[in-house]
Parts: structure tokens; sequence; C-alpha cells
């Protein structure tokens, strides 16, 4: 055995589950083979601190004795949802509308999981975002922890502002400006 031989190599695939109270989750690689770990810190060196079932998935993948691990985490894309999502605010909302909403920085107050919703502050405003798990699920994500850092879509609902779609704050980033005030 060489020293290449235990090389991370880029495998492309799908989360088979991630349970972020766990820390943990799987990923089972398009070409097949044993399940893939995906441990939380990995996941968190992308920039999130989960990941929804069925993601599309490219890892760096090292074998090691206890098996296959990724070592990082190169691209996440949310799965296809399977029927729309049901939230009166958001169904009559074509998708471009979504695509041309800033980006706004915010914060996790709290997400439920188990209740399907969660809450999070937009810096430098007082009133609270509503985020529905499933919009969470179509951005990608499992889960939220408090106090993680995101940036989000915001609509005015019927009922207050609502997240349209939560990415994290690394990719964020990245994608485009954080819009300024007007004067």
């Amino acid at each position: 055995m060489n020293d290449n031989d235990n090389d991370p190599t880029v495998v492309r695939g799908q989360v088979k589950w991630f349970d972020p109270n766990k820390g943990f989750g799987f990923v089972v690689a398009d070409e097949g083979g044993a399940d893939i770990l995906l441990h939380a810190n990995v996941l968190r060196n992308f920039g999130q601190s989960s990941v929804a079932d069925g993601s599309a998935i490219t890892i760096s993948v090292q074998d090691t004795p206890r098996g296959r691990q990724a070592v990082a985490v190169l691209e996440i894309e949310p799965p296809e949802p399977a029927t729309r999502t049901g939230l009166a605010d958001l169904a009559e909302l074509p998708p471009e509308t979504i695509s041309e909403t800033p980006l706004v920085p915010a914060r996790v107050k709290w997400f439920d999981k188990a209740k399907g919703f969660g809450f999070g502050n937009v810096f430098g405003f007082s009133e609270d975002v509503f985020i529905h798990i499933e919009v969470l699920r179509r951005s990608g994500f499992a889960d939220l922890q408090p106090g993680e850092a995101v940036a989000m879509r915001v609509i005015e609902g019927k009922r207050g502002k609502m997240a349209m779609e939560v990415l994290s704050w690394e990719t964020a980033v990245g994608s485009e400006p954080v819009p300024e005030e007007d004067s």
C-alpha cells in the first residue's frame, strides 16, 4: 500500500439521513457501495448545522479503519419538493419573486423540528421572522440551532414576516451583497 491509497476522493451522492442531535448521518454514493459517515463537524466546516434528508451532496471521502467517512463537504443541493409547501403565503409566489428578494442577515431565535417551525431575528429589526419546516427543507436544512447565523429571503405574510428561503451565512456571504439601507 502506498501513501496515495488513502487520499480523499470526491464522491457525489444523496443524504440518506442526518440527525443534528446525534451529530451525524449517512450519505449514499451515486456509484453505490457502503454508506458514508457524515459527521456534524464536517458539515459545520461547510457552514451548516444540518442538512435535509434527500439532499444531493458532493463530499471528499476517506477510507478509515471504521469505514468510509466524509472529510469535507463541497456542495449541497436541496431535495426537490415532492409537492408545494402548502403554505398559503408562498403558494402564489412565482419562483423569480423568491430569487429576486434580497437576502438579509439574521440569527435563529429558536427552531423546534418536532413542532415544524421556529423564529429568527433579522439584524436591525425587532420583529420576529417565522420559519416553517417546509421552507427549511426546501432550503436544504433539516434543523436550525439557536444563535445560528443565517441569511433569509423574507416576505410580509398574512400573519407577519416569514422566511421564503434560508441559507447558511457562509454560503450567502459569497453569493450576493447584503442590501444597504436607504439614506
